[in-house]
């Protein structure tokens, strides 16, 4: 079995499971502590969906700077105002001043062989964010949010023309064998990298642990 989500929350009770070990002298492993709640789905029932990036600002480069800056890593084409979903991997979408641009990643830019480096948001990240616009830290940085796909393209048009944002990046979804490569292989998937559906119904309920 694989966490497909919610790798914080196992974490958490994985360490409260030992701590409460500890505390009881009388520990016989069948205790409530012991476990926690979850739902498994079989790979083939998992909807992988993109989950994408919006950045507030060019990094203090103009449109014509920026543009240029990502061409060197990227083949870019103005795809014109008609929201553009990227087609393939290592292909990513960019939407930049009410114009849509596909962004093909050049051979040499990323590394196939590396479970990590294949991944269109390590591509992104090294490529663009850090490199251009000098977003180190995807989890603290105040300049970038992300958008899970479920939302549509829709929604990163809709951020950047009400100048919330700059810019903002669609990608190609992970795939199931990438995921399932990435946690044999003992890495850890990028930040915001999957977004998966069906969800299950949240709410807040709490259990006491006697």
């Amino acid at each position: 079995m694989y966490i497909a989500d919610g790798h914080h929350r196992s974490a958490a009770a994985a360490l409260v499971g030992q701590e409460k070990k500890e505390q009881n002298p009388k520990h016989t492993g069948k205790e409530e502590y012991n476990y926690f709640m979850t739902v498994i789905f079989p790979d083939n029932q998992l909807n992988v969906i993109d989950y994408n990036r919006v950045v507030k600002d060019l990094n203090g480069l103009s449109k014509e700077q920026f543009i240029a800056a990502v061409g060197e890593s990227y083949d870019l084409q103005d795809m014109g105002t008609e929201i553009y979903k990227p087609a393939k991997l290592h292909e990513h979408s960019m939407y930049l001043d009410g114009h849509w641009y596909k962004m093909t990643a050049k051979p040499g830019t990323y590394n196939d062989n590396d479970p990590i480096g294949v991944l269109d948001v390590t591509i992104l990240s090294n490529l663009v964010l850090d490199k251009v616009l000098g977003i180190k830290d995807l989890r603290t940085d105040k300049r970038i949010d992300f958008v899970g796909g479920i939302r549509g393209l829709g929604e990163l048009k809709r951020r950047v023309d009400n100048g919330e944002m700059k810019v903002a990046f669609a990608l190609y979804p992970v795939s199931m064998k990438q995921i399932i490569d990435i946690a044999d292989t003992g890495n850890i998937m990028p930040p915001k990298t999957t977004w998966f559906e069906p969800k299950l119904r949240s709410g807040l309920v709490i259990h006491e642990l006697c």
